[in-house]
């Protein structure tokens, strides 16, 4: 008899496939610019699905009511928004993404700590390795852009933490706290994944309104007909 996988092994076995093929990347960046932007448009669009971090977080902190579900997510850590990331040249997008998951992962870790001491929670090692594969292929896309990485000035938007009161907060409200992170992170996934789409339509219509193409074309427009070319002036006979 065949043993049916839970969900969350499943994803987790999906995740670690996919973030698999970049866990050298940095040594072996790929040379196909559209494959490596498919990945990067595939991992986010992966990472920003709330079950694979904010739900099992949600289920073991006890936090499954719409009350507090809401205090999760109406008022999310700051992240730099889609506005902004979208306002970004291509190089300093990869910046402010590479930058930005680097808080993430260590934030991740530091949570991960906290749970080592209470109940398990795989998901925050796999997210950190998922975050990792990212990483790289957002290094790798930098360099087929022949651009180095811009590591932006941290500033308070972009931290993660909230820095309006210098009170240690209660064991609820660090839960909470963690919650809005980890809802923050997902919309930004979500943004991220996004911008890369636009990317990606970006480049299609540049191909198919290159000048060289438009020019090409216009040759093509140009070009006599059989009949024309078979229609040749008479010679003038000299009287």
């Amino acid at each position: 008899m065949q043993t049916q996988l839970p969900p969350r092994t499943l994803l987790s076995l999906a995740l670690s496939l996919l973030f698999l093929s970049t866990a050298w990347a940095r040594r072996r960046c790929s040379s196909a610019s559209p494959q490596l932007l498919s990945q990067l448009q595939s991992q986010a669009n992966i990472t920003r699905d709330t079950a694979t971090l904010l739900e099992p977080y949600i289920h073991l902190q006890n936090l499954n009511t719409p009350t507090l579900r809401a205090a999760c997510t109406e008022h999310p850590v700051a992240f730099p928004s889609e506005d902004t990331l979208r306002q970004l040249s291509k190089p300093r997008f990869l910046s402010t993404v590479y930058t930005t998951l680097d808080r993430v992962w260590h934030q991740v870790g530091a949570l991960k700590q906290q749970f080592l001491k209470t109940q398990a929670f795989p998901e925050l090692e796999s997210t950190r390795q998922n975050i990792q594969g990212i990483r790289n292929n957002v290094y790798c896309m930098a360099q087929l852009l022949h651009r180095p990485l811009e590591i932006p000035e941290p500033t308070q938007a972009y931290s993660g933490t909230s820095q309006s009161t210098t009170i240690t907060p209660g064991a609820f409200q660090t839960r909470i706290d963690s919650c809005r992170f980890l809802w923050g992170y997902h919309c930004f996934m979500g943004s991220v994944g996004r911008v890369f789409s636009e990317w990606e339509d970006g480049s299609r219509r540049s191909r198919r309104h290159s000048p060289l193409r438009a020019q090409r074309k216009g040759v093509r427009r140009i070009r006599p007909s059989r009949s024309s070319q078979g229609r040749m002036p008479r010679a003038q006979v000299p009287r």
